[in-house]
């Protein structure tokens, strides 16, 4: 029984996590942005936002169960998915209405800019599936194999939600 329910979980882990990276890309390499009527200026620094709470959270949460306070962690945890989840949908959305923001800077900066964009991007597009994972390690109490997947998880999730601060702030003039 497990097995089965397993391979469940797998298969809508891989087509959740595959059509969010699908969407993602056309909006943001195929689709032009624009042409929609809603004033969304306000909404990256909602994101920013949103950002910095979830990176607060995780940090909560870390420091939760390093106390032994399960119950705080997985409240934080979960808030802190909540976020994101906030996050990515505020994100679609202004991209969708507005397209991209182009980097302004030059020299130096920018190759920090784009190194950290990069970088971004990259550990952003394997967050969705660990962050399910390690929350489904959990929900079936399985705390070893979350315990492991977590170490990797938090510092990833953790970077991205910071760099999207980052780069919030390196985009306004």
């Amino acid at each position: 029984m497990p097995a089965q329910s397993d391979r469940s979980f797998w298969i809508f882990n891989a087509v959740i996590s595959t059509a969010a990276i699908g969407f993602l890309a056309w909006l943001l390499l195929v689709r032009e942005g624009g042409g929609v009527r809603a004033d969304l200026s306000f909404m990256p620094g909602v994101n920013a936002a949103l950002n910095a709470s979830s990176a607060t959270l995780l940090v909560l949460g870390l420091a939760a169960i390093r106390s032994g306070r399960r119950e705080v962690h997985k409240r934080l945890m979960v808030s802190a998915f909540a976020a994101s989840a906030v996050f990515l949908v505020g994100y679609v959305l202004y991209h969708y209405a507005h397209g991209d923001t182009s980097y302004q800077g030059v020299g130096t900066v920018r190759i920090v800019y784009f190194m950290i964009l990069i970088t971004h991007v990259l550990l952003s597009i394997v967050m969705l599936p660990m962050i399910l994972t390690t929350f489904y390690l959990a929900t079936r109490g399985r705390f070893a194999s979350h315990k492991k997947l977590a170490r990797w998880t938090l510092p990833i999730w953790l970077y991205v939600s910071v760099t999207g601060v980052v780069i919030y702030f390196m985009l306004r003039p």
